[in-house]
């Protein structure tokens, strides 16, 4: 009887994404009314800049409608991008 040796359909190269549940919920609070919730990873938009100053996660609050932007570091962009956040990445123009 002759082995038969699997072979992978396709070869990939680069990141592989992994699976986020639906339920991933995030922690805020609004500096406008002071209100405290949970935000589902759709809810939130991080910014990767250069610096710290252009690196920061955006939401809007679900209490007073205010748009609340606060700066991210590294341990925030790491929970976030893990949790499913859509992410945009910021270049410099030359």
């Amino acid at each position: 009887m002759n082995p038969t040796y699997l072979k992978p359909a396709a070869v990939r190269t680069g990141p592989v994404p992994v699976p986020v549940p639906a339920a991933v919920r995030f922690r805020a609070a609004c500096p406008d009314c002071c209100g405290r919730f949970e935000l589902a990873a759709g809810a939130l938009r991080l910014a990767i800049g250069a610096s710290r100053r252009t690196t920061f996660y955006t939401f809007t609050c679900p209490e007073c409608a205010a748009p609340v932007r606060k700066p991210a570091g590294e341990r925030i962009i790491e929970l976030l991008t893990g949790g499913g956040v859509r992410t945009l990445r910021l270049h410099a123009t030359p």
